[in-house]
């Protein structure tokens, strides 16, 4: 359809977005989002909703969310952030991809008003999602942060309860270079009178939730506070454990509030989120032999649980196809690589990627050895040539390296 494809392009296009281009995208700045609720008549209001933020697991804690809720019988709105291959994967309902043609129509009906307000990307996606929700009259809508909290252009709704699933160093030319700093931008989500729950409990941060919960009259829980029995689970990571604690931990308090989420609900939702949400890239197996594992981790402390789990595989050589961002904190990064694996370095397809050439110069600082590619493909390619049946290649470095792969 090509009004679709040229209709996203022009979005692309047009506008700042900080998937692409970083910094220059970023506006600290509610304005333009609230003008544009109020242009479109504020949808976000016609509609009930969870509000998910934090540094690692919020896409993975949001669509466990929204499988539980389908498998309960509601009517489920999932708004994520970023897209792997197709830019309707962040606006879904039950399931399903929103259509090119609301996207199209969205933006034919709304060009003007965007183009003079100067609508960034993530304001626009934001308006265009809760209009669809509102219009196909979602039971409940869960909604991910895209970036910190405070000022990030979801934080317009009034949830029926926020998750913030942790606290980690990412974005902090954004957000604050502290843990507590980028904490206080997390918790601007936590709304007068709405409960949150955390889903960490760190030293470091657990004082400023407190204080921001008893400010607004929040009613505040750590979901490691909560015991649950043991549940199956069908995203394979290590790291979906924490996760999941958090997201029971939401289901308990909504059920007191009066949501109807019945343990079976609870089952069948765990054990079937990707089929009924279509996640991918979370330690995503795309074959045995060799075995290949893709993980869209690329934060240090993301990257720590994966490579913790990556040691527990058994394989003869491990093989990396590594392709990052070109903003990403390399000291900090680059020490958690196996030093015995063999390399592919390249370069994600996306304005803001790192030359694969400066990757390597950087990754042999660290004793990291291996060849450019020029493309995410070609590597791939080349480490599915060189790898042997026992051998193990793994994906990573950002969502965009997995996007290619996908």
């Amino acid at each position: 359809m090509k009004a679709y494809s040229e209709t996203v392009e022009w979005m692309f296009r047009q506008l700042p977005m900080y998937q692409r281009i970083g910094k220059a995208a970023f506006k600290k700045d509610l304005t333009n989002t609230l003008k544009l609720a109020d242009h479109l008549d504020n949808p976000e209001k016609k509609i009930k909703s969870i509000h998910v933020a934090g540094t690692n697991g919020k896409g993975s804690s949001s669509h466990m969310l929204a499988s539980v809720f389908q498998e309960a019988g509601y009517k489920v709105g999932l708004y994520t952030s970023p897209h792997l291959k197709d830019f309707r994967e962040r606006i879904k309902v039950n399931g399903k991809l929103i259509t090119q043609e609301e996207v199209v129509r969205f933006i034919e009906e709304n060009q003007n008003f965007l183009e003079e307000n100067q609508l960034s990307f993530f304001e626009m996606t934001v308006g265009m999602a809760f209009q669809y929700f509102a219009s196909e009259q979602v039971d409940i809508a869960i909604i991910e942060v895209g970036m910190g909290g405070r000022l990030d252009s979801t934080n317009i709704i009034t949830p029926e309860i926020s998750l913030i699933t942790n606290i980690g160093l990412d974005h902090t030319a954004f957000l604050g270079t502290t843990r507590a700093e980028i904490a206080g931008e997390k918790a601007g989500i936590i709304k007068k009178n709405i409960p949150v729950v955390i889903g960490e409990k760190d030293k470091e941060t657990q004082q400023v939730f407190l204080s921001v919960a008893e400010e607004k009259q929040s009613q505040l829980f750590f979901a490691e506070d909560f015991k649950f029995s043991k549940y199956e689970i069908d995203l394979k990571g290590n790291y979906q454990k924490k996760n999941l604690r958090s997201v029971l931990a939401v289901n308990k308090v909504l059920k007191e509030k009066g949501w109807k989420i019945p343990e079976a609900a609870v089952l069948r939702g765990l054990s079937h989120v990707k089929l009924n949400t279509g996640l991918r890239g979370r330690w995503d197996i795309l074959q045995q032999k060799p075995k290949v594992i893709l993980d869209t981790a690329h934060n240090e402390d993301g990257l720590k649980v994966v490579f913790n789990q990556l040691k527990k595989e058994k394989y003869n050589q491990l093989h990396i196809v590594l392709g990052v961002v070109n903003d990403k904190d390399l000291d900090k990064v680059l020490p958690l690589f196996p030093e015995s694996a063999v390399f592919y370095f390249c370069k994600p397809n996306v304005p803001r990627g790192l030359e694969a050439k400066i990757l390597q110069e950087k990754a042999k600082d660290f004793s990291l050895d291996g060849r450019v590619y020029n493309s995410v493909t070609d590597a791939y390619e080349s480490a599915l040539e060189l790898a042997l049946d026992e051998d193990l290649i793994f994906v990573g470095g950002s969502n965009f390296t997995v996007a290619e792969i996908i």
